[in-house]
């Protein structure tokens, strides 16, 4: 909040230049200054011979992250690991590294630099600056598409603890989840419930990479190479997580459609995602929106947007359940 002519001025400078933190973390990411800090504090030079970089430019690089908490420097001149530094980390419990570096990937800078016009248009900056859909760019780049997953999996991953603590998972029956990525939804509920069995429905590229072999117990889960558009197969538990925002409302009917002639009876679906709320307080939801917007047809939705799209597809909303991430976990049965 600002409350002055000078608070407001402050605040729109200093805001104007705030991309230059997520840049400084991708730099960090990539030169490994985390991974070279987990055995202790060590000074420039040190680092600079490490990570094959410049003295002079990684201490300024080093000084801005320290000013955000992201590394911190004491009064010798060494830098030390943060909660926030270690994060970068890629072997760090719940780390980000992969995510850092997804959402900083150049395609998706040059799409931010066409808000405006995206705006304007009504349509994704992604489709006019790459020259085609986003998923379609993943598809013919092997290399992009393995590092959505791997990001998404690490965005995934701080996330599900509060899902499977927060939700009444089933003791027995199929769960289904859609879209699942690699599979570390299905993995967490399925270790948390072992009389439950699964089947993680993704395109096969996407499965080659699936988590769900650390169960140790292969007859329990089930890969299904296959496109949510098309057809789901049956189940007692459908969860949706991280899906419906990437869709057009359309979109999403269909999606749910094929989940709701799929159901066994009493069956439920639980998607996972985002839920703006009403206000002009901050939400980290709201900032994903623009991200959306840039990137996909979809974007974040209220409660009441929500209600539409699932009667639309014959359901009815039974509750919407927060966590203390970012989503909310919104259960559905059919109406």
């Amino acid at each position: 909040m600002t409350n002055t002519a000078e608070d407001a001025y402050r605040h729109i400078l200093t805001e104007s230049i705030a991309f230059l933190y997520p840049a400084a973390l991708r730099a960090a990411a990539l030169l490994e200054v985390a991974e070279h800090l987990a055995g202790g504090p060590r000074d420039v030079a040190e680092l600079a011979g490490l990570t094959g970089a410049s003295g002079p430019y990684l201490r300024r690089l080093l000084r801005l992250l320290a000013s955000h908490g992201t590394f911190r420097e004491d009064e010798d001149g060494r830098f030390h690991l943060t909660p926030q530094a270690d994060l970068l980390r890629a072997d760090a419990p719940r780390s980000l590294r992969a995510a850092v570096l997804l959402v900083t990937e150049e395609s998706w800078w040059q799409s931010a630099a066409d808000l405006a016009e995206a705006v304007r248009r009504g349509e994704p900056a992604f489709d006019r600056r790459v020259g085609k859909p986003f998923f379609a760019h993943l598809a013919e780049h092997p290399e992009h598409g393995a590092l959505f997953d791997a990001g998404m999996a690490a965005y995934s991953a701080g996330e599900i603890g509060y899902i499977v603590e927060g939700y009444d998972f089933p003791d027995s029956g199929v769960m289904v989840d859609v879209g699942g990525g690699r599979g570390g939804l299905l993995l967490a509920a399925l270790r948390a419930r072992p009389g439950l069995r699964g089947i993680l429905l993704e395109q096969e590229q996407v499965l080659a990479g699936n988590v769900l072999p650390e169960l140790g117990a292969d007859d329990r889960w089930t890969l299904h190479p296959g496109d949510f558009f098309s057809a789901v197969p049956a189940g007692d538990l459908y969860t949706v997580k991280n899906i419906l925002h990437d869709w057009s409302d359309d979109q999403c009917v269909r999606i749910l459609e094929n989940c709701r002639r799929a159901m066994n009876p009493g069956a439920r679906l639980l998607a996972i995602d985002a839920v703006i709320p009403p206000g002009n307080d901050p939400d980290f939801g709201k900032a994903i929106d623009i991200l959306m917007l840039l990137l996909l047809p979809g974007g974040e939705r209220t409660r009441s947007e929500f209600e539409r799209i699932f009667e639309r597809a014959g359901f009815r909303i039974t509750r919407v359940i927060p966590t203390p991430g970012t989503v909310s976990m919104i259960e559905a049965v059919p109406a």
